[in-house]
Order: C-alpha cells, then sequence, then structure tokens
C-alpha cells in the first residue's frame, strides 16, 4: 500500500490524468445505479410492464455492446483521447434525452443512445490508463477507473435518495447525469495521447514529449520506456484479425472472455440494477428499499479503495479468486433467505447482509480485476482488437443476465436464480486457479514477451507465474 501511495504522489500527473479518464467509469457505474431506484417510478408513471421495464435497463447494455465494438477501430484511428471526448459528448445528449422522455419507448431509445457512450468510454478508459501509467503502480491507477464506477453506483443510490422525498422524480435522477458527461469531454481535452498510440502513428517525437510529461518528477528512464515501446508498436503496425486466433494469443484471448463472462453471470448487476427491488421483495416499501441500497453502494466503494490499495502488493490473481470465493458464499445466503419461509421471518436482516457481503467480494476481485487485466495481458500489436471483443463480450452477458433477471425469478423462483448464480462463481473460481496469469509488477512490454506473443512461440504465463 505504501509503495502504491509513493507512486502516486510521485507520478502526480498520471494520477490527474487517470483520474479525469476514470470519469468514464463514473458515466457507467452512474448509469447503472441510478436506474434502479427510477424505475420503481418510471414504472408507476408510464404503467410500464415488466418487458418495458427489463427493455428500459438492458437496451443500454446493448448500446455499450455496440460502443465497445465501434472503439476497437476508432481507438486506432482517431486515437484514446478523442474517443473518449467523443463519448462525453454523446453521453450528454443520451442523458437529456431520458430527463425529456415523454413515454417509455423515447426512453427506451435514449437509453440506448446512453449505452453507446458508455460502452465507448468503458472500453477506452482502462486501455488509456494503462498505456500512461508506470508499471508499478499501473494496477492501483487503472483500477481508478473500477472505483470510478463504484462511486457513480454510489453517488447514483445518493441521489435517488435525495430524490425519492421528491415525489420520486426520476427525471431528475437521470437529467443530473449531463454533469459528468460533459465533465469527461471537457477534461478529455487537458490530457495527452498516450506514447503508445502517437509511436504506432509513427510520431515518435510527440511520443516522446508525450512520456516527458506522463514521467514529470520522476527517475524513470525515458530513454528505455521508449525503446521498449517502439518496439511492440512496429509488430502492432502488421497485424491482422486473424492473429486473434493464432497461439498463444488465442490462449489470452481465452483468458479475456472468460474473465468478460465471469464477471456478469455470477449476477452482480441483478444486485446493482435491482437492488431496490430485491429488497422490496423483503416487505420494504421503495423509500426504505431505496435508503438501504445506499448501504450496498458505500460497501461496493470501500472494498474497491481496498483492491486498489492490495492490488499492486498482492496480486491481481489471490484477489480475483478470495473475492470470487466470497461472492459465491453470499448468493447461497440469498438462495437460503428466499428459500427458506422460517429465514424470512426469524432473519430479515439476511437479504441485506448477504448483498453487502457478496458486493464487497465482487469489490475486491472481479469487479476491478476483468478491467485490468484486459488491459494487460493482449500484445500491444493486437490491444484494441482483443479490448473490443472481451469488452463487446462482457455488456452482452450483462445485458443476458439483468434481461432475464425478472423473468427468470418468476420461472425458476427467486431462490432458483440466485443459485444458479453461485455455481457460476463456483466454476468461475475453478477457471481462474486453472488459466489466469499473474501481471503484478510488469511492464506491458515484459508482460507481452513473457507470454511470447510477440513471436507466438510460447504459451501464455501459466497461473501462478
Amino acid at each position: 500500500m505504501l509503495t502504491f501511495l509513493r507512486e502516486l504522489r510521485a507520478n502526480g500527473v498520471v494520477t490527474r490524468v487517470a483520474a479525469i479518464a476514470a470519469i468514464g467509469g463514473f458515466l457507467f457505474g452512474y448509469d447503472t445505479g441510478v436506474i434502479s431506484g427510477a424505475l420503481l417510478y418510471i414504472k408507476r408513471d408510464f404503467d410500464a410492464s415488466s418487458f418495458q421495464q427489463e427493455a428500459i435497463v438492458s437496451v443500454l447494455l446493448l448500446g455499450a455492446a455496440a460502443g465497445a465494438l465501434l472503439s476497437g477501430w476508432l481507438t486506432d484511428r482517431i486515437g484514446r483521447k478523442w474517443t473518449k471526448v467523443i463519448s462525453g459528448s454523446v453521453y450528454v445528449i443520451g442523458a437529456l434525452g431520458c430527463a425529456f422522455a415523454v413515454n417509455a419507448p423515447m426512453l427506451i431509445g435514449a437509453r440506448a443512445v446512453l449505452g453507446f457512450a458508455v460502452g465507448t468510454a468503458s472500453f477506452v478508459s482502462p486501455m488509456y490508463i494503462s498505456e500512461v501509467a508506470p508499471p508499478k503502480a499501473r494496477g492501483g491507477l487503472t483500477s481508478f477507473n473500477q472505483l470510478a464506477v463504484t462511486t457513480g453506483i454510489a453517488v447514483a443510490y445518493l441521489v435517488n435518495y435525495f430524490f425519492k422525498d421528491v415525489s420520486g422524480d426520476w427525471r431528475w435522477m437521470l437529467g443530473i447525469a449531463v454533469i459528468p458527461g460533459a465533465a469527461l469531454a471537457v477534461g478529455m481535452l487537458t490530457v495527452p495521447r498516450t506514447p503508445r498510440w502517437l509511436m504506432e502513428q509513427g510520431q515518435d517525437d510527440n511520443a516522446r514529449k508525450a512520456l516527458e510529461r506522463l514521467r514529470e518528477g520522476t527517475d524513470t528512464d525515458i530513454g528505455e520506456e521508449l525503446d521498449q515501446i517502439r518496439d511492440s508498436s512496429q509488430e502492432a503496425r502488421q497485424t491482422s484479425m486473424r492473429d486473434l486466433v493464432r497461439r498463444p494469443v488465442r490462449t489470452l484471448l481465452m483468458v479475456g472472455l472468460g474473465l468478460a463472462l465471469f464477471q456478469q453471470i455470477v449476477g452482480v448487476n441483478t444486485v446493482i440494477y435491482y437492488a431496490p427491488t430485491i429488497l422490496q421483495q423483503t416487505g420494504l416499501g421503495a423509500g426504505n428499499a431505496i435508503t438501504q441500497t445506499l448501504t450496498v453502494g458505500l460497501t461496493n466503494v470501500v472494498f474497491t479503495v481496498v483492491a486498489i490499495l492490495l492490488l499492486d502488493k498482492v496480486g491481481r490473481r489471490p484477489l480475483l479468486i478470495i473475492g470470487t470465493v466470497v461472492a459465491g458464499i453470499a448468493l447461497l445466503g440469498l438462495a437460503a433467505y428466499f428459500g427458506f419461509s422460517g429465514l424470512q421471518d426469524s432473519a430479515p436482516w439476511l437479504a441485506l447482509v448477504s448483498l453487502l457481503v457478496f458486493i464487497a467480494g465482487y469489490a475486491v476481485g472481479l469487479g476491478p480485476v476483468f478491467w485490468l487485466m484486459i488491459s494487460e495481458i493482449f500484445p500491444q500489436r493486437l490491444r484494441s482488437r482483443a479490448m473490443s471483443l472481451t469488452t463487446v463480450t462482457n455488456w452482452l452477458a450483462n445485458f443476458a443476465v439483468s434481461a432475464t433477471f425478472l423473468t427468470l425469478a418468476g420461472a425458476i423462483t427467486r431462490q432458483g436464480i440466485f443459485l444458479v448464480y453461485a455455481v457460476m462463481a463456483a466454476v468461475a473460481v475453478a477457471f481462474f486457479a486453472w488459466r489466469v496469469p499473474e501481471t503484478k509488477g510488469r511492464s506491458l512490454e515484459e508482460i507481452q514477451r513473457d507470454a511470447g506473443a510477440d513471436q507466438g512461440e510460447a504459451e501464455p504465463a501459466k497461473a501462478g507465474r
């Protein structure tokens, strides 16, 4: 922890740049969190059916998948910086559309626009931060994005709490999102392009200037770091999509896709999107359910901070495995609560406690580690394409889980669906122990070289390396 804090002080410019870039994560968090409370009042005002409610929640995820898919092309063509400027601008348009929607279909359309911006930002933020951060602090700095996500969720819950007493004014809940959207677009105008992207474009002098600005006040050997970036950039100019399915990149891609799927199919966003709904099902009124949801948002933020402080000390893989085990146990607690009426009578607190434990485990492991590792494990020559594919997979899995939660809960019961998520958590732990490598403390170029992805000669670093 002390090493990470020293790195933050020594790399003040990078810390500021990372914080601005992470506003994209805040946008993602705010919109996923705010809809959970707003939905209770949207349902009332628009007389929305279960299908419309699921569409209002999940269409954002389809838009996000489209945004992430396009981002792979945009980041290569116009760079990481300007892609994020565009995403912030589009977000402002989508947030205004939500605030002024006059019916459910219009709201669904505006949420799709928001999703496009959120998907773009979620893809580019960890990529941008990982490419500007020094190796010793990359884990914590890249996880600024996840901290921003959890902070956005917590702020959304606070906004929901405030406006629940103003006749449940969901339009303000959704419209306030204009502020962080504008902040992202304007803030990204003040940061440099990444040295890696500049080098790929043949702009060596500009790459040096950008790196000098980013390493200002540190004892970093600029020449050595530039040489490493130059070597990997030369490879980046000679690639195609077919390289993604060649060994060992194919194996790395399987790791990334596995992380993308498991991050969602343990059911995290059913908790984020439907936490008030779940708590309402325990007998609470809408206002009290929103109030108790505040504790979920706070827990998310606190344990994400814990993860940031530990990622560069303990490592990615141990936190990933431990956090997912804890989350799986909490899912069993939720299944037990909804499965036994005796528990509902004698332990009404169990549902909230299980939600909090689940969020704590997730925030320490799968939450930050997925976004961090997909920005680390892929070789630079294929990073944009591979991250785009894994991010699209993540959003589609998010959509599949979120769009079916209410329907499945009705079909297989609430305890049944939480049992399914618990089984997925157990499978996830086995996969992480078997395939996920450790990347702590190594430069992106060292990770690439150790994986053999430059030459296509070796398998990626095995778990525990």
